[in-house]
């Protein structure tokens, strides 16, 4: 497994090396001493989740108020197109994006640190994320931010076809708690 990193300050993916043969695979999705020697503490995750999206889904921009969460994310079975934001303020990449597709071929593991925002859509008829996060959720922490924000301008790869309710009723970036 190595590590690469990204345009946005802090935010790591995590490649395994998928091991082939006539059974099918195996790969190793994490490794604690490979995420320890790039500073993520692998005891800080305490809550797993799984969601399961239809083609075109997309859920989020999602994020959360006060310390923030890290998040692990990988995509279990098919494949999405996964967005981080940065909404921290003082980094030298606040307010820039960037895409990442996590899919059930190269196993990737996308680390996202505290104080972004992230959202992903499905690509394939059936794609099931896995999240490990670092604290148990608080929705009274919750912040949301459009998907289709124009200041953002994120550039989904395929149609929406499907948004929940709490995502439709999220307000702009300009909106948010960062300074304007």
């Amino acid at each position: 497994m190595h590590v690469r990193t990204t345009s946005i300050d802090g935010v790591l993916l995590f490649v395994p090396t998928p091991h082939h043969d006539s059974r099918g695979l195996f790969t190793r999705t994490f490794d604690a001493t490979i995420a320890a020697e790039h500073g993520i503490d692998p005891n800080s995750f305490v809550q797993d989740s799984q969601s399961r999206s239809k083609q075109g889904v997309v859920r989020g921009l999602h994020g959360r108020s006060g310390r923030g969460e890290a998040k692990l994310v990988r995509c279990a079975h098919g494949a999405v197109s996964d967005v981080v934001v940065d909404a921290r303020p003082d980094s030298p990449t606040f307010g820039r994006h960037e895409m990442f597709r996590l899919d059930d071929e190269t196993f990737v593991t996308l680390y996202v640190p505290p104080g972004m925002l992230h959202g992903f859509q499905a690509l394939t008829p059936v794609a099931d994320v896995c999240y490990r996060i670092d604290r148990p959720h608080d929705p009274r922490e919750d912040i949301a931010v459009r998907y289709d924000d124009p200041t953002l301008a994120i550039d989904w790869p395929v149609p929406v076809t499907e948004i929940s309710a709490r995502d439709s009723a999220a307000g702009p970036w300009a909106a948010g708690p960062w300074p304007h």
